[in-house]
This record gives structure tokens, sequence and C-alpha cells, in this order.
């Protein structure tokens, strides 16, 4: 299995929205910059790849608000993973999902943490 070159994990929500906006802004730079990005989604995080969750997101300048973060970062390449068992635990539903999320196990999540190159860990 190929693992990503640049990890980032987040597990907050509406409730750190600074930390979701650094995790996206350096997500998004990450994969402008062409390394294979990957941003997991664990805990209250998982939220996040809800559609329309993004939009409730803005922190303010200098920082581009969630809206617009979420698209470019899956534009620049970037992946979307969401721990299934954490969806679960918080009532989050596959069907709620952005198109692009996918979800993944505990056993990915120590995997991809223990054989990227580089990781980030926002919580």
């Amino acid at each position: 299995m190929e693992y990503p070159e640049f990890l980032l994990t987040l597990t907050a929500h509406e409730r750190d929205s600074n930390n979701v906006t650094i995790a996206f802004t350096m997500g998004m730079k990450g994969a402008q910059k062409g390394y294979k990005t990957e941003l997991i989604l664990l805990s209250d995080g998982v939220h996040l790849a809800k559609k329309g969750y993004a939009e409730t997101i803005d922190i303010g300048a200098p920082f581009k608000p969630m809206a617009e973060l979420l698209p470019a970062f899956l534009e620049a390449g970037g992946t979307l993973k969401v721990c299934g068992n954490c969806m679960e635990h918080n009532g989050v539903k596959e069907e709620d999902l952005v198109e692009e999320a996918e979800i993944v196990s505990a056993d990915y999540v120590v995997d991809a943490v223990m054989n990227s190159k580089r990781s980030l860990q926002l919580n």
C-alpha cells in the first residue's frame, strides 16, 4: 500500500475553527506543492466531511473560509479520509459525506501515521 508524503490528522470541528482552517490550509499548500497529501478526519473532525458543513467555518483574514479551502484542497490533489469508527460514534452517515471522502479503518490510520514521510497533527 502506498502512503502519503504529507499526512495531516485533525480531530477538531467548529469548536476549534482555527485548527480546522490551519489543517486545510496546510493540506492545500502541500498538495499544491506537488506532495502526495492526505488529511484524515478523526473524532469530532469527521463532521467536516459532511456535505455543506464546511460552509459554517470562516475564521477571517488572512485565511480563506472553509467553503473555499475544502474544494481547493481536493482540486490540488489532496485526499480526504474519514475514520469509520469515529463516524459511527458521532452519528455521521456515509450518505452524508462529500463525494470525495473515503472511509478508513483504525488500522489504516495507524499504518498511515507510521508510514507517511511527514505528518502534522492538529488536535
